[in-house]
């Protein structure tokens, strides 16, 4: 009998458990029976508070002007997903810190707020990944190619040419 009631209460939770499985039904995620949103809502009944926004919109320039000025303002430039402080992705931190390193300023984007950037910056390099790093209004490449600077001390030159007085940390 012990055995029986094992064997059925086991068939119940393989059953139970196949039923709460995570599936995925254009931009909606369910998890375990609960309902996630990947796509933004224009429900007209939310508060403005909570709708989702792009920093870049309220500005008057186009995508395609704000990435020339960020690439043209800035000796150092880098593209990545999330911020320097916490990338969300290991190529985005790697390049962080190949570039921290060195202690030069640099300056970023989170291309993952908005999509319209993402593909401005992609347009503009001609480069399809992330991260992506310009030095003097010019694009160096991914972390990748930065690292390969960095292991051959062409980056060290390079950024020599931007702030000479900085040393390479220590």
């Amino acid at each position: 009998m012990a055995r029986s009631l094992s064997s059925m209460l086991i068939r119940n939770m393989a059953s139970f458990s196949a039923r709460r499985s995570n599936t995925q039904v254009s931009g909606l995620s369910y998890l375990n029976s609960m309902k996630y949103s990947t796509t933004s809502s224009n429900d007209p009944d939310s508060h403005e508070d909570f709708r989702p926004t792009s920093k870049i919109e309220s500005s008057d320039l186009s995508v395609k002007e704000i990435v020339e000025q960020d690439v043209k303002g800035n000796p150092i430039m880098i593209y990545i997903k999330g911020v320097p402080e916490m990338p969300r992705c290991g190529f985005s931190s790697l390049a962080v810190r190949v570039l921290k390193e060195y202690g030069v300023p640099f300056s970023s984007r989170n291309i993952l707020e908005d999509m319209e950037l993402k593909n401005a910056v992609k347009a503009y390099s001609h480069w399809p990944t992330f991260p992506q790093i310009f030095i003097k209004g010019e694009f160096i490449g991914g972390s990748d190619i930065i690292l390969n600077m960095h292991q051959t001390g062409e980056l060290e030159q390079k950024l020599k040419e931007i702030v000479p007085s900085q040393q390479k940390a220590e």
